[in-house]
């Protein structure tokens, strides 16, 4: 983290960077070729190995390629590999590179002052590299998969041109893995050069390379004039020169960016703008139809309420009875969530798993009873006479409106909650190691298979060193799984994931609340923009029309 500067000697070093980078400033770009956009939360890293939310994914993703990627439908297709296919039943993976993919050049790299071809063993490295304990990475699950008895620990180079995975079973997610960001390839000459600073220069084939980046200012991205790939008339990609990255945490002032034309896209809707440019149907208002348009896909994404159920000995706790947990579900009027706070851009959830990961195009009727819920709560009431412990919902700040919401439903059928708003850091860490009653929470698809959603639930996930945040356990519940990921079709394995998926929701370790939509708002200038339900960032195909200029 760079120190504390007087502003002046922040523009002036920011400047002379530009400068040296080639016209990187707004005021010498070429407007017609230079993409825009504002990324509140900053950023910490470009090291796909930490590329663990959606900020870095999205720099990683132009700086770096892996073997696989996924399309706009979330189907897995080539990248670097040229093929691949399975053997022995699934368990074994074999990947044929394509031989015209190029490392960037790097003048003070050793081996990379020119570039040079990405091969197998540049594979096989950056890989087995998210293992390293010493490296620490977020993504080293991505491989837990291999088979650790098998040659290279599941994980070879076969000359030049081919990769080979060996798996301890069958693993149908899988290639869904390899399209994470987590799994983009590396230069390990740049690794071994900048060792720690690897994160802040990074050296990969994708279609832009870095120019300059200056923490909390700005990041700038060049076209990668080598880049491989081709659109289908032959014309080399990305058709962009450039793209730039502000750090402005006003996401007010990001909206007004995007309407002065500063920015050229913005995702997310968020309290600073929401109501002014949506309308309570959920619409884009027609006050911004001339000048922006909003893009939206189903997003694999689910926030919930999760509950703690751990037992505290000699203590009893009311959520961690089933009937009260039915009962909160019941009273929780998730249509109205989604229309009043979320402006009907949300589909009320009422199961864990993203309908569409289960082969279901059609959302469920939510059932909303707060009689029901409330004749619940008396049967519990007249085993355990009230009064009883006061619920504390753990969230961050701007998930306070949601909790309010939630905490006078509850309250209407006498379940006293009192909100805990904390800083990012400290809610992940108390949720992680258990120090909550209940919170709110979100999950994010890594790849798009129910299994990513459902794994959430198994004993072996169990947090901290999991994502098992309820400490919810079922044998059955693991054994159906594991029986799930043997079958051989996509339409078998959806058949069991939605019995998983009704088996949590008769437990309720976790009260869905509703499942979000992927929402950008682009600039009419934009041309061949993409959307996806994993919120990935494709910028290789887009082009900004005359009418910027």
């Amino acid at each position: 983290m760079l120190a504390r500067r007087n502003p002046l000697t922040t523009l002036v070093l920011w400047c002379t960077l530009a400068a040296v980078g080639g016209a990187c400033n707004s005021t010498n770009y070429d407007a017609s070729n230079v993409f825009r956009y504002n990324e509140s939360a900053n950023l910490t890293s470009l090291d796909p190995a930490f590329a663990r939310t959606l900020e870095p994914m999205w720099v990683v993703d132009q700086l770096y390629d892996g073997l696989v990627e996924l399309d706009s439908e979330l189907n897995v297709r080539p990248l670097i590999a040229q093929s691949y296919h399975s053997e022995d039943d699934g368990t074994k993976w074999v990947f044929v590179l394509r031989d015209d993919v190029y490392f960037t050049a790097h003048p003070d790299v050793p081996g990379l002052a020119e570039g040079r071809r990405l091969t197998a063993a540049d594979v096989v490295f950056s890989l087995n590299r998210l293992r390293d304990p010493e490296l620490a990475s977020s993504g080293r699950w991505i491989l837990d998969a291999l088979d650790a008895s098998s040659e290279g620990e599941g994980l070879i180079a076969r000359g030049a041109d081919t990769v080979e995975f060996k798996l301890k079973q069958p693993f149908p997610p899988f290639l869904g893995l390899l399209a994470t960001a987590y799994a983009n390839v590396v230069a390990p000459e740049a690794v071994a050069y900048f060792g720690l600073d690897f994160r802040r220069n990074p050296v990969g084939s994708g279609p832009f390379k870095l120019a300059w980046w200056l923490e909390d200012v700005a990041c700038v991205l060049h076209k990668n004039e080598v880049y491989w790939e081709r659109d289908e008339s032959g014309e080399s990609i990305p058709y962009l020169d450039a793209v730039h990255i502000s750090f402005a945490s006003d996401m007010g002032a990001e909206f007004q960016g995007l309407l002065q034309g500063k920015f050229d896209f913005m995702s997310g809707l968020h309290a600073a703008y929401m109501e002014e440019l949506i309308n309570a149907d959920g619409t884009l208002s027609e006050d911004y139809t001339e000048t922006i348009r909003m893009e939206t896909a189903a997003f694999l994404k689910t926030d919930y309420v999760g509950f703690y159920l751990e037992p505290n000995e000699g203590e009893w706790l009311p959520w961690h009875e089933k009937a009260v947990r039915r009962a909160l579900s019941l009273a929780t009027d998730r249509s109205g969530i989604a229309r009043s706070l979320r402006r009907g851009t949300v589909v009320p959830a009422w199961g864990f798993v993203p309908p569409a990961l289960i082969g279901q195009s059609k959302p469920r009727s939510i059932v909303f009873d707060v009689e029901r819920a409330q004749s619940l709560m008396d049967s519990v009431a007249s085993v355990h006479p009230r009064p009883w412990p006061e619920m504390v919902l753990s969230t961050t700040s701007d998930y306070t409106d949601l909790c309010a919401a939630i905490q006078y439903q509850w309250k209407a059928i006498g379940l006293e909650v009192r909100i805990d708003v904390v800083a990012p850091a400290t809610h992940r860490d108390r949720v992680a190691n258990g120090k909550v009653m209940a919170f709110r929470k979100s999950w994010l698809a890594d790849y798009p298979d129910a299994e990513n959603f459902l794994s959430l639930f198994r004993k072996m996930n169990l947090a901290p060193s999991g994502p098992n945040y309820t400490h919810y356990t079922n044998h059955e519940f693991d054994r159906r799984l594991d029986s799930a990921l043997m079958e051989a079709t996509a339409s078998e394995r959806a058949f069991q994931y939605e019995t998983l998926n009704g088996m949590i929701s008769d437990a309720l370790p976790v009260i869905p609340l509703f499942h979000d939509q992927v929402t950008h708002f682009v600039r009419h200038e934009i041309e061949g923009w993409e959307i996806n339900s994993v919120n990935r960032l494709d910028l290789r195909r887009v082009r900004k029309s005359a009418a910027d200029v």
